[in-house]
């Protein structure tokens, strides 16, 4: 599969590290413009690329992966998201105050994502876990468990069966308004550190 990521960063890095162990294509975008990418691109070595934001949205697996302040024009660049699968790797955390959460009782950051990507299939990954958890993207990885939300049954079946693939345990924590809330900053499973190994409960 071809996964465009919106965001550049360390979280960008880390899953495509892992994508591409299994044969799949990554294209990083950021603000700044494909050329300052080029370092990271031959780190990662072959299926990376680098490209514009809307190269990235240009496809069917997009992967959001910007700082919440930034998700707004993020997605703004992309004027019709229908029918792509929107990976919402982002975190509602205020930059100038951390410990500012927001608002947890009212629509999850995901939810807020899916409004402004009108259209897109959103699924809630990749944001429960630090990404030095998941450094390790070699075979002998632990199978660490990755909670993924969404309202799109088909489309967190997809990205359950990728995520199991590369090495992780996918647990469908159910829609974006109830799985989404537990996932998010602040909910009772962000920041656990849990593998295949682990017993856990839902």
């Amino acid at each position: 599969m071809k996964f465009r990521f919106i965001g550049a960063g360390v979280v960008a890095q880390t899953i495509a590290r892992h994508l591409l162990q299994f044969g799949h294509e990554v294209l990083l975008s950021n603000s700044r413009g494909p050329d300052t990418l080029a370092d990271v691109v031959s780190r990662l070595g072959r299926g990376a690329s680098a490209g514009a934001p809307q190269q990235a949205a240009d496809q069917d697996v997009v992967v959001l992966s910007v700082a919440w302040a930034r998700v707004p024009e993020a997605l703004a660049a992309i004027p019709d998201w229908s029918g792509r699968t929107l990976i919402d790797a982002t975190n509602r955390i205020n930059p100038d105050n951390p410990g500012d959460l927001g608002d947890l009782s009212g629509p999850t950051s995901s939810e807020i994502v899916a409004e402004q990507a009108a259209g897109a299939s959103v699924i809630k990954a990749f944001n429960t876990i630090p990404m030095q958890w998941i450094a390790d993207a070699s075979p002998e990885k632990p199978k660490t468990v990755l909670f993924i939300s969404g309202d799109d049954a088909s489309a967190k079946t997809a990205l359950g069966d990728v995520l199991e693939q590369v090495g992780f345990a996918a647990v469908d924590l159910g829609t974006l308004a109830i799985g989404g809330r537990q996932q998010q900053i602040g909910g009772p499973l962000a920041g656990l550190n849990l593998t295949l190994k682990d017993r856990f409960v839902l």
